[in-house]
Order: C-alpha cells, then structure tokens, then sequence
C-alpha cells in the first residue's frame, strides 16, 4: 500500500470510476427515495435475475477492479457466484448489503471484494471489522483476504481467544487495514489496550450473523455498535435469517438491499442426504461399519458435546482409524493444528463438535455424519453444508435413534425433503460389537485418566491429543518441575 506506483494506480483508478459512477449514483439517488419498496421487489424477484444473468457474468461486469480480477483468477475463482452476482456490485455503490445464500456459496468472496475495492481508491489503517462466530472461520476469513488482497499489500490481523492478548496487541498496534475478530476478544482489546480504537472504521461486515446472537454474545455487538461511527457501511451475511438478525438488522443498518439467493432453507442440489435408523446402543457399531465400507473417503463427524467427540475419537484410534477432534474444550493450538492435520490429508475423519458447523471451507470433506442429531434443525443445513462445496457432490448420513424420531422429522419438514435410509447390513454391523465394546473400555479408561490429569493441581503438560485425550489444561504461571514418578510433584514458587 506504501508503494507510490500503486497510490498513482489508484489515483487513476479512482478517476475512471468515478467517470463510471456517474450513472448508478443518480440511480441510486432514486432508488433512495423509496427503500421499502425496493427492498420489497429485491426480495421477491432474486433468483430470476440470477439465472439470467448468471451464464455470461464475469468480475469485471460486475465492476471489480483490474488488479482484484487478476487476484480472483490466481485463486481459481471463474465466475461469480449467485451471492457474489446480487451482493458485489450493490455493495459497490456504497449500500448497506443482508446477503442470505447456503453454505459453500462464496459469501466471502462477496463481501471480501467490494472492501478491498474501497482500499484501492483510499487506503486507510484499521478500515474494516469483521465479525465471526468462531476462532476457525475467523482465520480462514483472514487467509481469504491475504490471498485476493496480497497484489496490493492488504494487512490483516486476527483477533481472537485462547491466544495470547500481548501478541494481538503488537499486532493491532501496528494498525492492520482488515481486522477479523471473534466479539469477546475484541471486547477486550478495546477495553484494555492502550490506543487502540474503531472511530475512523469504514466497514463492519458480520458473517454468520444469526450464530454470533444466537451464542449470546448479543452484548458484545451491542458495545462494538456503540463505538465504531454510525457513518458506515454494515454487511450482514448468513445462511439462515433468524428474529434476532432482522433486529441487528434495524439498528445496523440503513437503508439496506436484501440480496437473497435462496428464500427457503435449502440443502445444495449435489449433496446425497441419507438417514438410519438405529438403536443408540449400537450407535458406535455403525459408524465404525460405515467408516470401513466407504474407507478412502474423508469424514466430518459431528458429534453433540466435546465429551462425546473425544471419546469417538480415542475409539476410533484404539480401532486404528486415524480420528482427530476438534472442540471447544482444546487450546487454540491443538485446534488449528487438528485442522491442518485434516486439511492436509494427514487425518481421515475429524469428530468435531458445532464448533466446526459453521462456514470452515475443507475443499476435501466427502461425508458428513451426524452421530448425534442437531438439537436445532437449522444446524442441520450448517452441518451438512461442510461437504458438496463450490459445486462438488457429497453425502450426508444422519444416525437417527430411537430418541431422535421428532427432531428428525423437523429437520425433513425445514428442508422440505423426505430423506431415504442408507442401506446397511445388520449382520456385518453386528459382527463388530465385540471389537467396538473393547475400545469403547479404553477409551473409557483414557477419557478417566486425562480427566483425573486435568483435575491435579499442576498436571503434567507433555500430554498431547494425538496420544491421548487432546484436552490439555494450560497451566498458570511458573514452570512445571520435578518429575511424573514416585517424586510427586515439586512446586517452585
């Protein structure tokens, strides 16, 4: 951004667009006098205009930039997606943006350009405040606009818990354009480091805007609207639109375009959805029956509580299936670095808590199995959304207990769809029983042990995930000595 040919390029830039603008800002200025029914006729007619528009659409027809096409192509991105199509050149003209598309649908993409397009014609530090649900989404946003935005030197920082706040606070203090925080941890900063402030932020973008409420952190948004300015573009982005997003929604934003590229909650078209139907004792029979008959594939298995999630893990290993959770209850460490391992392959099957349901983009995911049922039928859609990305097919498989039955039935009532059973043969899946109940011991006996470890008052660090438990307690202040045998434990003050 320093470089002085690229401050001219920009210079030059700004000039033809404005040339350019002259047109869509009288439109808007019409446009303007009356929003709801604009709004309204957004709303109701959206995916017609897609599907006309959709075959003969690049980037630069939606009005991107030379430099962010040329980004675009690297990152092997052809065509705009649907979102990108309604959401880019809206957000282009300078309107507030509520973009609702499935999963896997390049939502990113749409409100990562139009941002980058603003730096280009004027650079300014700490420009734009991404809010995310999760820690994993937050750096995954942050490699998305390192890649499109590394042409012209775009700096972003990633703010989020379970790292170290002295790190983040060099970080924010060298003023990065792009900031991508969970609310909590931006909280904090903005509380507690020393010159460190949002007054001059052109863009707040929330990105799965219904997760970040619907995880109470309601509070925290309400205190970040309070000091950012009110002069600013918002961006609203989710895959499902609840009560509380649409009252974010009235006091965010002004004026805003609704692009929505799917009304009702929809599954993608290539996505194979299966359900069983199985007692729940036998639950971990069948999982490890399907692992071994669609071996090859990779899996996201999600379970419902990070207890359940490391104990199918260390079952799955004592069965020699290379399993790695991922939840809450890990350091942010072992988090990424349980994503890396399944992002490069190294690990086959993730178990993985809702944690993960949300917006992480694995290229590679071919199944996705529910063992325990989602408790809300919109996680559900989140879920299975993992697989069959950016047009690739996949499969989901639902296990469905004898207690799931009502919560089955309305996730088939919200997608609008009646799922068929996978098939599968008793007989074989009952010929494990003997094996699965054995590693279920062991399993048992190291979730016992980690656990009793955690509960000790200065519990040894070595203890690492892919052994055992991956649930490792840091320890505060001092350094661990003495050791693990007879000695006990020494305690240097």
């Amino acid at each position: 951004m320093a470089d002085p040919r690229e401050e001219s390029s920009d210079e030059e830039m700004k000039h033809t667009r404005r040339a350019e603008d002259m047109e869509p800002s009288e439109d808007t200025h019409t446009e303007d006098t009356e929003p709801s029914e604009d709004t309204h006729t957004e709303d109701t007619e959206p995916s017609e205009e897609t599907h006309t528009e959709e075959t003969h659409k690049s980037f630069r027809d939606l009005g991107v930039t030379e430099v962010l096409c040329e980004a675009c192509d690297q990152l092997g991105w052809k065509k705009p997606t649907k979102i990108q199509i309604e959401a880019i050149p809206v957000a282009l003209e300078g309107r507030d943006v509520i973009g609702l598309a499935e999963t896997g649908s390049g939502k990113t993409g749409a409100f990562a350009l139009p941002i980058l397009q603003s730096l280009l014609a004027s650079a300014q530090r700490l420009h734009t405040l991404v809010l995310t649900p999760t820690r994993e989404l937050a750096f995954q946003i942050a490699e998305q606009f390192d890649a499109l935005g590394s042409s012209i030197g775009v700096k972003t920082a990633v703010v989020v818990g379970g790292i170290d706040m002295m790190s983040q606070a060099l970080v924010l203090a060298k003023k990065p354009h792009v900031v991508i925080a969970t609310p909590g941890r931006l909280i904090d900063h903005l509380e507690n480091t020393k010159g460190f402030n949002l007054r001059a932020l052109k863009y707040l973008v929330m990105d799965e805007a219904d997760r970040i409420l619907n995880m109470d952190f309601e509070s925290e948004v309400d205190k970040v609207l309070k000091v950012i300015p009110r002069d600013r573009r918002t961006f609203l982005f989710s895959a499902t639109m609840t009560k509380k997003v649409q009252k974010l929604q009235r006091a965010a934003l002004r004026d805003a375009v609704k692009c929505s590229v799917s009304t009702k909650y929809a599954t993608v078209d290539k996505l194979q959805q299966y359900y069983i139907f199985i007692p729940s004792k036998y639950k971990d029979c069948y999982l490890v029956s399907i692992l071994n008959e669609l071996a090859g594939n990779s899996f996201m298995v999600f379970c419902g509580t990070c207890n359940n999630a490391q104990r199918v893990a260390l079952l799955l290993r004592n069965l020699g299936i290379t399993a790695i959770p991922l939840h809450g209850q890990m350091s942010q460490n072992k988090r990424l670095g349980a994503l890396n391992k399944f992002k490069s392959k190294s690990r086959s099957v993730l178990l993985a808590t809702d944690v993960a349901s949300r917006g992480l983009d694995i290229p590679h995911v071919d199944c996705v199995i529910n063992f325990d049922i989602p408790t809300h039928s919109k996680d559900y859609i989140h879920r299975v959304g993992r697989t069959a990305r950016a047009g690739r097919s996949g499969k989901s498989i639902t296990f469905v207990t004898q207690y799931d039955v009502e919560l089955f039935q309305r996730i088939e009532t919200l997608i609008g769809k009646k799922l068929p059973a996978f098939p599968t043969q008793e007989e074989e899946v009952m010929m494990l029983v003997e094996r699965v109940s054995e590693a279920q011991r062991f399993a048992r006996i190291e979730m016992k042990e980690s656990s009793e470890k955690r509960k000790r008052p200065r519990a040894a660090e070595e203890e690492d995930g892919e052994q055992s438990s991956g649930v490792r307690k840091m320890v505060k202040g001092g350094s661990f000595r003495g050791t693990r045998g007879g000695g006990g434990f020494k305690r240097g003050r």
